[in-house]
């Protein structure tokens, strides 16, 4: 019954799709970050949604002649580059063919879909759908594991949904963690007081289900996370008041065996995790030194005899760092394009900030910026003990400001000329930064 509901729904939203191809871009995104598919049990499970809605979503934008205008901003620009670059690294690659191009196909067709949605976020509403898609198809999963937590009293791992690539407990506290920012941003720029109270209890579990994974480099990445959301937050006293509390009674709440399992980050040495992950980065390292322009190619840290190469002594396996795990797979040239996407997108947040700034007809867009650099210190910081190099809810994630920043940019040259034709009130610059400091959100 189930998988005949979906069906029906996915039959009456493919047209929409063909009709407006933007609907088939969002499509995309909740199929590719959700899979929700795999919440069913029967026939709807095994057919290719994914391929399909790509090619009605492209079929679409030939109907409907978008995008109307083909503007690459830098992430997208490098989104492109990369795809060049991890073909050659997949050329040259040292794994096994099958392993290899099997996992090239799936970073292609992510980098892929990533560009059709950069090319179709042409204005504000479409920006703002395109982060409720990211929060709910991950923040499904976060609630719920905010619940288990509280009902379990903290004793249990939460994990992310199977066969995913965010199924480890500590991919998943991290992912949690990444949407955290955006569901402050709904919770401020909802027009719905129910949307809003809505928002901060799923903030609420979320958090409880990040705790909850008991992963230690979760920990760090919510202690660097807190900070900046603190930091980035428009009252400083009231959201240090807020975060502190928030903090202190989910840790509160947590049982004694996930304490002990904290406290040895303060003896990482001797602990045997920990020392793998070392072990393992200096093995990449040694592969990206060995091949600086093509690395090992995927899968390379996984196999043994390309791992014996260069370090025998090294577990031939997930290296548990998206830095030294992209390196020592793609070598430096690759790895300077990815590196490229993340900085491009972190200059295009403060771009975007130092735009609205002062503005409250771009209050959204300050926030926005703001958000997202939280977004991205949670994976900088999380994702250095993880192998979450080529996940595409991040990666999408990093579309968000330079879209802004094309849209906010649009917006306020319209303000200017709004502001200096005749009969217009004069100096939004003096009204603008006192309402900021106020906190009023343009819904």
């Amino acid at each position: 019954m189930r998988d005949l509901a979906f069906t029906l729904l996915m039959t009456g939203l493919l047209p929409l799709a063909a009709a407006r191809p933007f609907v088939g871009a969002l499509l995309w995104c909740w199929f590719s970050f959700m899979n929700p598919h795999r919440e069913l049990w029967g026939f709807a499970t095994t057919v290719p949604w994914a391929a399909i809605i790509f090619g009605v979503t492209v079929l679409g934008c030939v109907i409907a002649r978008e995008p109307r205008e083909w503007r690459f901003n830098w992430v997208s620009g490098l989104a492109l580059a990369l795809m060049a670059a991890i073909t050659v690294t997949s050329v040259t690659a040292l794994a096994p063919a099958e392993a290899v191009w099997a996992k090239w196909d799936l970073v292609f067709k992510a980098l892929l879909g990533l560009v059709v949605t950069a090319l179709l976020l042409t204005d504000r509403w479409r920006i703002h759908a395109l982060v409720w898609v990211i929060v709910l198809s991950i923040g499904f999963y976060s609630v719920k594991g905010g619940i288990f937590t509280l009902t379990s009293g903290g004793n249990y791992r939460v994990y992310g949904p199977d066969q995913s690539m965010i199924a480890d407990n500590n991919h998943a506290a991290v992912a949690f963690l990444i949407i955290l920012p955006l569901m402050n941003y709904l919770r401020i720029h909802s027009a719905h007081r129910v949307v809003r109270i809505g928002m901060a209890v799923a903030m609420g579990l979320t958090l409880f289900s990040a705790v909850g994974s008991h992963s230690r480099g979760a920990l760090l990445a919510l202690a660097a996370v807190s900070l900046v959301l603190w930091w980035r937050g428009r009252r400083k006293i009231v959201g240090a008041i807020v975060i502190a509390t928030a903090l202190s009674g989910t840790l509160a709440f947590m049982p004694a065996n996930w304490w002990e399992r904290m406290n040895t980050i303060a003896t990482y040495e001797e602990d045997a995790s920990a020392t793998d992950r070392l072990l393992l980065w200096r093995g990449a390292w040694l592969l990206a030194l060995d091949r600086p322009l093509v690395g090992s190619g995927f899968r390379g840290p996984y196999t043994r005899e390309v791992m014996d190469r260069v370090a025998p002594d090294v577990p031939a396996r997930a290296i548990h760092s998206v830095w030294f795990e992209f390196l020592g797979e793609h070598g430096f040239p690759a790895f300077a394009i990815w590196l490229g996407m993340i900085i491009a997108a972190v200059v295009y947040t403060y771009r975007l900030a130092r735009l609205a700034r002062g503005r409250p007809d771009l209050a959204w867009a300050w926030d926005l910026a703001r958000m997202s650099q939280v977004a991205i210190v949670a994976y900088a910081v999380g994702g250095t003990f993880l192998s979450l190099s080529y996940w595409d809810v991040f990666w999408t994630v990093l579309l968000i400001a330079p879209a802004a920043h094309t849209v906010a940019l649009r917006e306020a040259s319209r303000g200017a000329v709004a502001t200096h034709a005749p009969g217009a009130i004069p100096s939004w610059r003096a009204r603008a930064q006192p309402a900021i400091r106020r906190g009023e959100a343009v819904t």
